[in-house]
């Protein structure tokens, strides 16, 4: 059975009783309900008691008041966690590690002695809440902003909280920071925990927003110019949201000159830009740009660099040059040689001449004046080399008359004088 019987009672007098008691049967819980923060350990304080001539046999906690409840340090869900305080005499103390949002339940104490057994039916609500920062999404510089940290559930009044931006720590010790005059600064990752427990509210980005600050112009090059030459100018500003225009001007004139973030200029002036988004805007400090009218200072160096590259061309020519009309000089002693070796090729070709006029003798007669016409015809031409003229001669053995190779080999020899008469001279 689930507990003993109790007298007739009034429901109204039950009910404004912690634990319910018969015949000094009763279990006593010192809190009904706890507020407990997602990850922290929670104690459920409780007493019992029982009439004398009764021996306690065995006490658990059960999340069942029925008739036969589970013993919660058997449940595998809650064995690792569950650790009980209390004693087989009057103390049931109750202690839950780590608490999450499935431990949110009613808890009961139950024991049995050797006599009789009891569950206290008031038992202890559980409640499991996380933490979380309430913040305004944006604010402006300038603004008063409240944070809060906040719970599911009440917890502990005397709770003492902290707060953190980014990772550093800040000094307030109550559920709500108060950030007057927020500045740009102030922007980060704010997160709230409770003093002894182990949980954390996840972060909460507090966005500040303001109107452009620190406007300058970022030059990439020199301020002084040549004719021809171009500048080029960069606006840069700090804001949030993000710049939208960009403008650039021209002192001492109306107009804009141009927009972007990047503007290039031929001209001689101060220029400022204008960085503006939805908060506001801001002017930047001017910049100076002289042109000079003269020739840039790279159209005289390329000048300079090609003069250097012709001059070295000329050298390497004149070098070329000498080198090769030095390999091609002859020594005079090869050139005596080389004539030498000539004149005795000269004279082997004349004594071929003569053998082949003597076996001409012995042909026919009858083709001499066709023969002589043919060999009167080939006296003009130029002479042919020494391989091409034996060859000729070895044909014409076959052909030729007498007459013909007596004209012939008079016209050879007297060319061959001439050769000869040319290498003979000095040098």
């Amino acid at each position: 059975m689930s507990g003993r019987m109790a007298p007739h009672l009034p429901l109204i007098f039950l009910l404004i009783i912690p634990g319910v008691y018969s015949d000094g049967w009763g279990v006593s819980y010192s809190s009904s309900y706890i507020c407990a923060i997602k990850g922290s350990s929670v104690i459920m304080p409780c007493t019992y008691t029982y009439p004398s001539g009764n021996q306690v046999m065995n006490v658990f906690w059960t999340d069942d008041s029925g008739s036969y409840p589970q013993d919660l340090s058997i449940d595998p869900e809650y064995s690792q966690r569950i650790q009980y305080l209390g004693d087989n005499l009057h103390n049931c103390t109750l202690r839950l590690n780590n608490v999450t949002q499935k431990d949110k339940r009613m808890y009961y104490f139950r024991f049995i002695t050797d006599k009789d057994r009891w569950t206290g039916k008031s038992g202890v609500n559980l409640d499991v809440t996380d933490l979380r920062v309430e913040s305004p999404e944006n604010v402006t510089e300038g603004d008063t902003v409240n944070l809060t940290c906040k719970s599911t559930c009440n917890v502990n009044n005397k709770a003492t909280f902290i707060w953190w931006k980014n990772t550093q720590s800040l000094t307030e010790m109550n559920n709500k920071l108060l950030l007057q005059s927020v500045r740009r600064e102030d922007a980060g990752r704010y997160s709230c925990a409770v003093h002894g427990y182990n949980l954390t509210s996840p972060p909460v980005y507090l966005n500040v927003m303001y109107p452009p600050k620190n406007t300058v112009i970022s030059i990439s090059g020199s301020v002084e110019i040549y004719l021809g030459d171009s500048v080029n100018l960069t606006c840069i500003s700090d804001s949030n949201p993000p710049v939208v225009n960009y403008t650039w001007f021209k002192e001492n004139e109306s107009s804009s000159v141009g927009s972007g973030q990047n503007y290039s200029t031929l001209q001689s002036g101060f220029f400022y830009c204008v960085a503006q988004n939805q908060l506001g805007s801001q002017r930047s400090a001017a910049v100076s740009v002289t042109v000079h009218h003269g020739s840039s200072w790279h159209v005289v160096l390329g000048i300079t660099v090609g003069c250097g590259v012709f001059i070295v061309i000329i050298i390497i020519i004149v070098i070329i040059l000498f080198k090769t009309r030095k390999s091609s000089s002859t020594k005079p002693e090869d050139l005596t040689v080389k004539q030498d070796d000539l004149y005795s090729n000269i004279t082997g070709e004349v004594q071929t001449y003569a053998n082949v006029s003597h076996k001409w003798k012995t042909e026919s007669r009858d083709m001499e004046e066709i023969q002589y016409a043919m060999v009167q015809h080939h006296k003009h031409k130029e002479m042919k080399r020494p391989e091409e003229n034996e060859n000729q001669f070895d044909n014409v053995r076959i052909h030729h008359s007498d007459a013909a190779m007596r004209q012939s080999n008079l016209q050879t020899m007297e060319d061959l004088s001439v050769i000869y008469s040319s290498v003979k001279k000095p040098v």
